[in-house]
């Protein structure tokens, strides 16, 4: 008995039909208004927050450092220094415990991943705004 391409290509096709349905799933779970940041971008992230039978509103701001994943799986790093520490938050882009995405400020940066950002302090952590902006008050 020879096992060769008909079951590897009935696997296939199986796991095509499950691929879509999983797709079909997952398309529900979006977040309605798409989340309009990028990379270097300054940021304030409304989460919701149960403590017991309470609900609240906490918000994290802080400049977006990555975003990684695809999909339904797509998450982002938030870092700010909170009395003189570095803090670092990753969020789910999708996630219903995320009310919503404020941007503060955009950011001009080159990288797609702002690692660099650790190593800083102060005026060096912070990111130069849109050069459009600068250029636009410079004219008048």
């Amino acid at each position: 008995m020879i096992f060769g391409m008909g079951c590897q290509s009935g696997r296939r096709a199986n796991g095509f039909m499950n691929q879509a349905l999983l797709d079909k799933i997952e398309s529900e779970q979006f977040r309605k208004e798409p989340a309009d940041f990028a990379v270097g971008d300054t940021v304030r992230v409304h989460t919701r927050v149960v403590e017991g039978d309470k609900e609240r509103i906490q918000v994290f701001a802080g400049v977006v450092i990555g975003r990684r994943g695809r999909g339904l799986n797509e998450t982002f790093a938030v870092r700010r220094i909170s009395y003189g520490e570095g803090v670092e938050r990753v969020f789910p882009l999708h996630s219903p415990r995320v009310e919503r995405i404020e941007v503060e400020r955009k950011g001009a940066v080159r990288r797609a991943k702002l690692t660099y950002l650790r190593k800083r302090l102060g005026k060096g952590a912070t990111l130069v705004k849109e050069r459009e902006a600068a250029e636009a008050s410079a004219e008048k």
